[in-house]
Order: structure tokens, then sequence, then C-alpha cells
């Protein structure tokens, strides 16, 4: 990366100047008002990104808040920022639209698309909000338990053929995938279809962190070509959906079957479908993967989520039936243990949340358009909150935790609607998978890398045993 940006060290060179003029003017305070937060803008244009997305993300957070307390400024992709790691404030960020819009940095709106739920707010992500939560009720995901469990038997068994070695984040991928699929388009896609999406998305992700460099050969440059190409097949399927007149279940079907007055244009639905797949596709695989760390490095945990899925087989194998909606209920140990998983691994670390206008937090100044990221991973490893935060300790859940302090999907009217059928997908997984095999991990047992979201080192390869 650091030789495509060579020969454009003048231009880097000047902007820093005139990154580091505006930032020192932004920062003297004016006689009687609040200043900015302390902390590190990190280098200019660059500022703490690389810091940030090579270590593990606790060191970076809490690093800071030691050094600087619960609110503290940055400046991640290209984005002046001020980080928050106080549940309370938190709450006001996530809930009080009218101070902090949500948003992103620019790259990644480019990237999931402008008209998406995520970037939206008032009457129109309320709209959008209805309609795909819709998709992701329990109604509608009881009809989809089967589906899925068939994708699951599919994929266990195709690791027969694997020389009983795996990838688990690429197998993991492969699954929340096709569920994905099924969530969106509600029917049978055809596997060249399937795959060409895949691909797609595959090289979206790789840039979805990196630097906004729209040079040729940067991963950005990748990623937005093949948005631009997803976008294209997106459009082609929508149209022939139109018509054919058939919609369709899922997602898709929802949002083609509106009544005239509250039709989508093809813009919408396409932007819409792309980040619905991409934040269901990838969130997911990344907890899974953690999920299979964590059962294999905590044996007795294993064993008794074991105990309690063979219970649920038995009855199974008695009326000689496949899982059921109902029966993901009554997995209390299994459920500990994913929501434990989700504190630990705090797929999603951040949020970004953006000023309206200044705002005055705690004495701080939050300038109009900074960026504003509550920090809920800083707010699951703490200490005051969850007693021993390092260690992995399911039976923390057997009560609730206290409120607004555990948010692995979020907070607010944007909190995440396919949550509920991330938490079955988890449930079914495990089910079967803990009736199939054991396994062990191969190699380095720790690290953790981006892809796009933090996940342990080289994707968790894994030596799998029949049962």
């Amino acid at each position: 990366m650091f030789a495509l940006i060579l020969p454009f060290l003048p231009f880097l060179f000047l902007m820093m100047i005139a990154c580091n003029l505006i930032r020192r003017s932004r920062e003297v305070p004016t006689i009687g008002h609040p200043r900015l937060p302390p902390g590190s803008m990190g280098w200019p244009y660059v500022g703490e990104t690389l810091g940030l997305y090579t270590q593990n993300p606790n060191t970076f957070f809490s690093n800071r808040q030691k050094r600087y307390g619960k609110i503290f400024k940055s400046h991640i992709l290209g984005c002046p920022c001020v980080m928050i790691s106080s549940p309370e404030i938190a709450k006001i960020i996530l809930t009080q639209s009218h101070l902090f819009k949500p948003t992103y940095p620019i790259s990644k709106e480019m990237m999931l698309g402008p008209q998406a739920i995520f970037f939206q707010q008032g009457s129109y992500h309320s709209h959008l909000k209805k309609l795909i939560q819709s998709s992701f009720l329990p109604s509608a995901i009881k009809g989809m338990v089967h589906k899925i469990e068939d994708i699951v038997l599919d994929l266990i068994a195709s690791w027969d053929q694997h020389t009983n070695t795996i990838n688990t984040l690429h197998e993991m991928k492969k699954y929340s995938y096709e569920v994905a699929m099924i969530s969106v388009f509600g029917k049978e896609v055809e596997v060249n279809e399937i795959e060409g999406l895949k691909s797609l998305y595959n090289c979206i992700e790789k840039g979805y962190n990196s630097m906004p460099l729209n040079l040729l050969g940067t991963s950005f440059n990748k990623a937005m070509k093949a948005r631009k190409l997803l976008n294209e097949r997106l459009r082609k399927m929508i149209e022939n959906r139109r018509e054919i007149v058939e919609y369709g279940g899922g997602l898709l079907g929802v949002l083609l079957g509106l009544k005239e007055q509250d039709q989508l244009s093809d813009e919408q639905i396409a932007d819409n479908i792309i980040g619905v797949i991409f934040a269901a596709h990838d969130t997911t695989a990344s907890v899974l993967t953690w999920l299979l760390k964590y059962l294999h490095d905590y044996p007795h945990l294993l064993d008794a989520v074991k105990v309690e899925q063979e219970e649920i087989r038995c009855k199974r194998m008695e009326t000689k039936r496949g899982i059921t909606w109902e029966d993901t209920r009554h997995m209390p140990v299994t459920t500990r243990v994913i929501q434990e998983t989700l504190r630990t691994a705090s797929i999603l670390s951040f949020l970004f949340r953006e000023a309206v206008e200044d705002v005055e937090l705690e004495g701080y100044l939050i300038p109009r358009g900074w960026k504003v990221l509550p920090l809920f991973r800083t707010i699951h490893y703490s200490s005051e909150f969850f007693p021993d935060p390092d260690k992995f300790d399911p039976s923390r859940f057997e009560v609730a935790p206290r409120a607004s302090t555990y948010m692995p999907f979020g907070n607010g009217a944007h909190s995440c609607p396919g949550s509920e059928l991330a938490k079955v997908e988890m449930l079914i997984l495990i089910h079967h998978l803990t009736a199939s095999y054991r396994w062990e991990v191969i190699g380095e047992n720790n690290g953790i890398e981006y892809v796009p979201f933090p996940v342990p080192k080289h994707g968790l390869p894994i030596k799998l045993h029949r049962i």
C-alpha cells in the first residue's frame, strides 16, 4: 500500500500541512467556551487508522481511555472523531437523533450505498425499518427454520470432503451468506447468481476498512469497482421480478410489493439489499467463528452445551422431525454462551454518529460535523459492569446486564433489525455441529485480524473429527 502512495507524497505533504492548520484552528478554545476532548489525532489524513486496525482493539481503546478518560478525540478513516466509553453518554448519542445523526465515513457509505437504512433518519428511516423488520420478525423466521437447518446439514456434510480440516471463518461465511440469500430473496436463487454476488461481496469486504484512496490497484478502488458491478446485477434482478410480476418472498418481495404511494426506487431497493446482506453475512460469520473458538477453549462449557443439545436431539428423534423455532427457545445454556461470545468478541466495536451542530457533553465541545463513536467494546470490557471482564463466563448472563451496558446489536432506533435471525442461525448450527463433530484449533490460538470485522487470526483453522 505504501509503495502505491509514494508517488503522491508531495500532494499528501501539502494535505498534512492543511490538515494541521485546520485542526489547530479548531482546537484553540475561545475564552469561556468548552474545549475539545483530550486525545491524539495521529498522523495527518491517516490519523490513528493503522493503529486501530493492526492491533487488538481492546488494547487500542483501553490505552487511550486510561490516558485520556471516557471521552477522547481521535482521527480514523479520514474523519476527526470523539470516542465515548460511558454507557450513559453512549445512550444519549444513540437516541438523540436531533443532535447526532447516523453516519459512516464516506468510504463506507459509498460501498454500502447512500440510500441504505444505516445512513437515514426521520420518516424515511422509520419507513425503511418497518419494512426490513417485517422480514425478520419471529413470524417470518419461523418459516425459515427448516431452510436454515437444510443449509446447516449440507454444510456439515460437505466438511467430510475437506480431509477434515477447514477454515472456520470461510465456512461460516458460506453459511451466513446462504441464510442471508434466503432472508433477502425469499426463494431459491440460481447457483451462478449466488456465486457471482458472493465474489463481488468478498471484494467489497476486503476494501471495507481501507483508506479511501481511489487509486488503481488499491483495495478501495477494487471494492468500488465490485460495488458498481454488484449494483448492476441487483438492478437486473429487480427489473426481472418487476417484469414478470413475481416478487417472491423475503425482503426483496416486501420492497417490491409496496403500494404505489410507498414504492421505493430501484436505487433505494438495491442499496438496502446490498447493505442488509453485507451486515447479515459478515457479522454473523465473525461471531460464529469466535463461538467455535470459545467452545474449543473451554471444554466444560462445550460439554454443558452438548448435554443440552442432546436432550433436544433425542426429543426430535422420538417424533422424527427437524428442529423447530420452539426448540431454539429452550436452549438457555447455549444462549448464554452466545451472549458471552457477543460480549467478548464485540464484533460491532463501535457505531458512527455525526454531530449535526456544536454539542457540549461533560464540559467538552464536539464540533459540528465530527464523528462520534460510542465504544461498545470498551463498555463490554468494563469491570464496573462486567466483573473480571477478560474471563469468558456465560453464567454472568443468568442475571440481565445493567441497562445500556450490553449492546452487541447497537441501541436505539438504529439497532440491528436482524438480531433475532442471527441468534437462530447460531443456535441451529451449534445444535447439529456438537452432535456431529469435535474439533481442535490448528496453529496459533491467539491474535486478531480484520476481514473486515475482528476475528481470530487466520480465520481459525480447525481439524474436525466425526463423532
